[in-house]
């Protein structure tokens, strides 16, 4: 329930800091005191639109708090328009107030009224009086897993659909490059071969020119340095410097001959035959021209748009595979969501005359003796967020059998007496601890203000309310009274909040019988009202 609620700089309200026991509690107070400010600083505090306007104060920030049976939410406004909120003391964003608001406490005004028109407010109440709370959130957790794999299966479906379109052309080009056969670097080596080919007569040549100078001719290098190794062999013995030398030039000679097998190898290996050159040269324009074809400069980026296609194509397997996975995941969710809403829809339809005829007992001791009232079922085209059916609240308050939806027939103070029922009834059936009821009584007089005040008296005894009102009927039959005033200071009206008990009480309620002059008739009255409610 609410305990406390503390609001500071909201339009009138400066400083108010208040305490609300269990139960009924009324609250009243002359038109324009600030009863409309209170639940409007509440309303803001629970996730309401801001308006710049309400800061009473422009130097200072606005803050309004309300403490909980279990926790504490928090609602700071600064002049330059910046909200934060905090639940227990922790940053929280406005859904999850909302959120928290949904189950901790339900403001009925006037204009809730328009909701006998809303089908998800009429669900809402049959939900309620059914007990389907589980199993609604448990649909509603199913649809939303449907929804979800209905949308990735569709996403899926045009992925592999673009990727089909493309697949011939993307497996030519993987094909085309897998068939080149690619190797990283080689490039560059099949170009120095194709130079070497390409003055092949010249290289040989030359080649020949060297292994002839060192070892054919009349006079080879190699035979005159072999020479050369015999004669300083033989001086030696006598001129030792002479066998180190010897080494050295047979170590020369032996590099010239290992020079010269390998010019002659060399020679053999050089192909210079047009054929040759042809297919070197062939091979580097297919490498140049794959290269230039898809947009890289190297082999190794070729080799690596190869792989990018392979997985390419792969990956369009894969979706074909994953495509036959969501098929089957979305037939199981739809299986489960087809039960759960028959379920729902069970449920529903099963409580359907039960709470037509409870609402209609209860329409009927509010001053409307033969109005008729039943709710309407209708299934609808497909299944949504709450089931597969839509319900309506039909009324006729004459009992003629010309029963339409209420919201279009009955009157104003009608549908506020068909809300105070609804309201009535779902107090017994939802875990809601708290309800404020803002002048729902408007219009309201004699009996049935007083048959208003017991069915509000009836919806106090299961939880916390709080009802504003102008009907001394309803007033006096409160546990806490409190009186809504403005005090005009220096600096301008401020609206201030008390507790009223006692004679004070009674000049209130004696007040709201007859108005600003307060006759003795009229405190009597408010006695014999304050005695019959207690």
């Amino acid at each position: 329930m609410l305990k406390r609620l503390t609001i500071s700089n909201y339009a009138l309200i400066d400083v108010l800091d208040i305490e609300f026991p269990e139960h009924l509690v009324i609250i009243t107070g002359d038109s324009g005191a600030g009863k409309s400010i209170l639940l409007g600083a509440l309303s803001l505090l629970l996730g309401g639109r801001y308006d710049a306007a309400v800061i009473k104060d422009t130097s200072r920030n606005c803050v309004v708090e309300a403490q909980f049976d279990d926790s504490i939410v928090r609602r700071v406004v600064t002049p330059a328009g910046r909200s934060r909120v905090f639940i227990d003391d922790e940053p929280a964003t406005l859904e999850q107030v909302r959120e928290l608001a949904s189950v901790k406490i339900d403001i009925h005004s006037q204009n809730s009224q328009l909701l006998l028109g809303s089908d998800e407010f009429c669900l809402s109440v049959v939900d309620a009086y059914a007990g389907n709370s589980a199993l609604l959130e448990e649909y509603r957790g199913a649809y939303a897993a449907h929804a979800e794999l209905k949308s990735r299966l569709e996403k899926l479906v045009q992925e592999r659909s673009a990727r089909e379109q493309e697949r011939e052309y993307i497996q030519f080009r993987y094909d085309q490059l897998q068939q080149a056969n690619l190797q990283p670097g080689e490039l560059a080596r099949i170009e120095e071969t194709q130079k070497t080919m390409a003055n092949a007569g010249q290289i040989k040549e030359t080649l020949a020119l060297a292994s002839a100078v060192i070892s054919a001719g009349d006079d080879p290098v190699e035979q005159r340095l072999k020479e050369l190794c015999r004669s300083l062999e033989k001086i030696a013995s006598c001129y030792p410097a002479a066998g180190e030398l010897k080494q050295r030039l047979e170590s020369c000679r032996i590099e010239l001959k290992d020079i010269s097998d390998t010019l002659e190898e060399a020679q053999e290996k050089i192909d210079a035959s047009p054929e040759a050159l042809q297919q070197v040269e062939s091979r580097i324009a297919q490498l140049y021209d794959l290269m230039h074809r898809n947009g890289v400069t190297s082999e190794e980026e070729l080799i690596a748009v190869r792989d990018a296609f392979r997985k390419d194509l792969e990956g369009a397997d894969s979706l074909s595979q994953q495509q036959s996975q969501l098929e089957e995941d979305l037939k199981r969710a739809d299986m489960r969501c087809t039960e759960l809403c028959e379920r729902l829809s069970a449920s529903r339809r099963r409580v359907l005359e039960p709470l037509s005829e409870q609402l209609q007992a209860s329409i009927r001791e509010l001053d409307m003796p033969k109005a008729v009232f039943r709710i309407e079922c209708r299934q609808l085209p497909q299944r949504g967020r709450t089931g597969s059916e839509s319900v309506s609240f039909m009324f006729d308050s004459a009992g003629s059998g010309r029963g339409a939806e209420a919201f279009k027939t009955a009157s104003g103070g009608e549908m506020s007496r068909i809300m105070l029922c609804i309201k009535s009834l779902l107090a017994h059936h939802m875990a809601l601890p708290t309800i404020i009821f803002d002048e729902i009584d408007t219009g309201m007089s004699g009996s049935l203000a007083d048959k208003v005040g017991r069915k509000i008296v009836e919806i106090g005894d299961n939880m916390q309310v709080i009802a504003i009102t102008h009907l001394p009927q309803v007033a006096a039959k409160g546990g806490a009274h409190y009186l809504v005033y403005k005090e005009y200071l220096p600096t301008g009206a401020a609206s201030r909040i008390r507790l009223i008990e006692g004679q004070e009480r009674v000049s209130e309620i004696a007040r709201m019988i007859s108005g600003s002059n307060i006759s003795p008739e009229a405190v009597a009255a408010a006695r014999v009202l304050l005695e019959e409610a207690n």
